[in-house]
């Protein structure tokens, strides 16, 4: 008998409702036993749970203690493994310990409030317990399979990211599954797996920065969160590269088992469809793909329904961003945001339900933890911000890349904010982004035109000298393949091809023509001090949009014109205020994380690989997580960057202008809020109207649609293979 398959492959049983659960202790067992692992552990994260986990903790030891017991008693010996039912039985138990475990060693506590002797002593009984169980099951079976097969499931499932969308270093939690197995004593399987653990997680560069108030962390990628959850991250965004990029790491999400407790996979949901579909299955493509989002996230939501519950929606969101080809129209989204909404709320209503069962009524049932990813690629965005904060459903503007649409959204943000607050709704933390990598690629990607254009000019034949510069790089083949010019230019200049900007081909090939200069060093020279400045102008727009809302000095002007403006309290003001946060998105090396760290209104969202980085940054020598501490204040570098940046080379210096300076009606705001010498933060800001045509907002809402064509596709080929097996059957 395979045990591992046994455990992988079997269906949770149905859950009673109403439940009967005499007490916390009666509920989490009895989840336990039916298959719900993960939504009994998260059971004990609740705030009324502070000051009795320890006894709590010791019945569900005592419980689970009998039951394997009687496991083992009426199947002696080996005859236990051609039992399906009690193999299956007691790796559910030992994988709530372990969930038990890690939720209350890892920083989920100062959520919930648990002291660390309250939560040292209920971690100590868990080890003890579970490891007289490990020491039983090797007395009766002569080794531990049921054990064993449980850990490595554990760590299969943490190498799930990235496994199918790899980005080099790779993913950090998979990197964690990789040294916890490393450490893992298999003869002592359970008490080393979770010292290991206890010990990775508190040494982790990101539960140091989250325990310390540093800043606070989401993930950008739709698994993995556990684990993440585990060091202190607190949020997760999503988009279409993102919701396919799960399917593809995990296949179980089409039709399959195991997952997040209560989830559905892709065909149970297309099941809700089916009546609709029958007919013309295309027509409906587009709530298709919306319910292949909903299953690549609705286990994100269950993640972080605890800490989101126990915050009172100050942690625990989760980022989802509509539909992209249809952002810049204002209804269309709208009516989307809302119908996902409710989706949301009637699946977490039965969620909780189970979740928060014997907790006070008091507690609202089914507010989703989401915020949408509403797309700042046109006005349009703007009001749609405003509406949906309005009606108390947050937003986290995404495809934002300047200083001035990031003003204008938080603006905007703060308006519909207020007329919430008005209402007596209670207000979610909600997110302005800054997408830095990919800002900092448009502005490589801008001035290696501008040089390679420059270059051209002066060459006899254009297309044989563009050639040779492509051979010279070694992918020619993959320049030819563009029709004209124009197109091999931009190609080439791409970030796929040309990041850094210093290659040693293009600075031999700049220098053969004179290209700043005529000298190859100076070219080299110049080539690296542009690729640093433009490294660091996605850190210097993080870092002014913060300084302009959420420094020290400013922040009680903000506060006076909230309450002066819009007519609320302070109270109120305060509520609209303290919950926005600025989120440094698409990042490409450490130093866009660590030199915009903030204590308050700055949540950093970290792709796997980049949070692999981080790590590796860490462990480097001399690392003092102290020489971050409010670092977003730190501002040794931003005038060498600005020099750089507007040396001279036209195209370039517009491109950063219009991404860091504010628009004249913006300056005028300032001037009414009190902020001092707005005039510094110039004129020549991207104004709404410039959004949709600028550079940046053009490349990321390309490939932000094309690749939600290709999910919708996937998901459409999958529900017309539904419906032809549905037919046939």
């Amino acid at each position: 008998m395979n045990v591992e398959k046994i455990i992988l492959y079997s269906k949770r049983d149905p859950l009673d409702f109403p439940m009967f659960s005499s007490d916390h202790i009666d509920h989490i067992v009895h989840l336990t036993v039916k298959g719900y692992t993960k939504l009994a552990a998260d059971h004990l994260l609740n705030k009324e749970i502070v000051g009795s986990l320890e006894s709590i903790v010791a019945g569900v030891n005592r419980q689970f203690s009998l039951i394997f017991n009687k496991a083992f008693a009426e199947n002696p010996n080996l005859t236990l493994l051609k039992d399906e039912r009690r193999v299956l039985t007691c790796a559910r138990i030992y994988d709530a310990l372990i969930q038990m475990a890690l939720n209350i060693i890892g920083l989920e506590k100062e959520i919930i409030g648990f002291s660390d002797l309250e939560a040292d002593r209920a971690y100590t009984s868990i080890v003890e317990t579970i490891k007289e169980m490990e020491a039983l099951e090797r007395r009766s079976l002569g080794r531990a399979e049921i054990a064993h097969a449980t850990i490595k499931i554990f760590l299969a499932d943490m190498r799930k990211v990235m496994s199918g969308f790899y980005r080099p270093p790779g993913a950090m939690v998979a990197y964690i599954a990789e040294e916890l197995e490393k450490n893992v004593d298999w003869e002592n399987i359970m008490e080393s797996f979770l010292k290991s653990a206890k010990e990775s997680i508190r040494n982790n560069v990101y539960y140091r920065l989250s325990k310390e108030g540093l800043c606070k962390f989401g993930n950008d990628y739709a698994l993995g969160l556990r684990w993440l959850r585990h060091l202190g991250f607190v949020q997760v965004s999503t988009n279409p590269v993102l919701a396919a990029a799960a399917y593809d790491d995990d296949p179980s999400l089409w039709e399959g088992y195991g997952g997040e407790d209560l989830c559905p996979d892709f065909k149970a949901a297309i099941e809700e469809l089916e009546v609709t579909l029958k007919e013309n299955p295309e027509v409906y493509a587009d709530d298709i793909a919306a319910k292949g989002t909903e299953v690549s996230i609705w286990p994100n939501l269950v993640i972080f329904r605890p800490i989101a519950i126990a915050s009172n929606m100050r942690h625990g969101m989760v980022s989802l961003q509509l539909n992209p080809t249809i952002a810049d129209d204002y209804e269309k989204s709208l009516k989307e945001a809302l119908k996902i909404y409710a989706d949301a709320e009637e699946f977490l209503k039965k969620y909780d339900y189970y979740l928060l069962w014997g907790y006070s009524s008091n507690i609202e049932r089914g507010r989703p933890n989401i915020v949408f990813k509403v797309a700042g690629s046109s006005p349009a965005a703007i009001e749609l911000t405003r509406k949906l904060e309005s009606l108390g459903i947050g937003t986290n503007n995404t495809v934002t890349f300047t200083v001035a649409q990031e003003v204008e959204l938080i603006l905007a943000k703060i308006r519909g904010r207020a007329e919430a607050v008005k209402k007596g709704i209670h207000l979610t933390t909600v997110y302005e982004t800054n997408m830095v990598g990919r800002h900092d690629d448009h502005l490589r990607e801008v001035h290696a035109e501008e040089l390679l254009r420059s270059a051209l000019e002066k060459a006899v034949d254009k297309e044989e000298a563009l050639r040779r510069l492509a051979e010279s790089m070694g992918i020619w083949d993959k320049i030819k393949v563009k029709g004209s010019l124009d197109e091999r230019i931009k190609l080439l200049c791409s970030r796929r091809f040309l990041s850094p900007i210093n290659k040693e081909p293009f600075i031999e090939f700049l220098a053969s023509y004179g290209v700043p200069y005529s000298s190859r060093e100076m070219v080299a020279e110049y080539l690296t001090k542009i690729e640093e400045a433009i490294g660091f102008c996605g850190i210097l727009i993080t870092n002014r949009v913060y300084e302009i809302f959420f420094s020290p000095q400013n922040v009680g002007k903000w506060l006076s014109y909230i309450q002066s403006e819009f007519g609320l309290s302070r109270e109120q003001a305060d509520a609209v205020f303290q919950g926005i946060d600025v989120l440094p998105a698409s990042k490409r090396k450490p130093e866009e994380t660590l030199l915009s760290l903030a204590s308050s209104h700055m949540t950093h969202t970290e792709f796997p690989n980049h949070q692999m980085n981080v790590l590796l940054r860490s462990l480097s020598r001399n690392f003092n997580i102290e020489r971050y501490r409010e670092s977003v204040f730190d501002e040794a570098d931003s005038e060498k960057v600005m020099r750089i940046m507007c040396s001279g080379w036209k195209l370039i210096t517009e491109e950063f202008l219009k991404a860091y300076e504010l628009t004249p009606d913006q300056v005028e705001l300032l001037k009414k809020v009190g902020i001092a010498n707005p005039e510094k933060y110039g004129y020549r800001g991207l104004k709404p109207s410039e959004w949709r045509e600028y550079g940046a907002t053009v490349k990321t809402m390309e490939e932000f649609s094309e690749n939600y064509e290709n999910f919708k596709k996937k998901c459409l080929e999958y529900a017309k293979k539904f419906l032809k097996d549905q037919k046939q059957a």
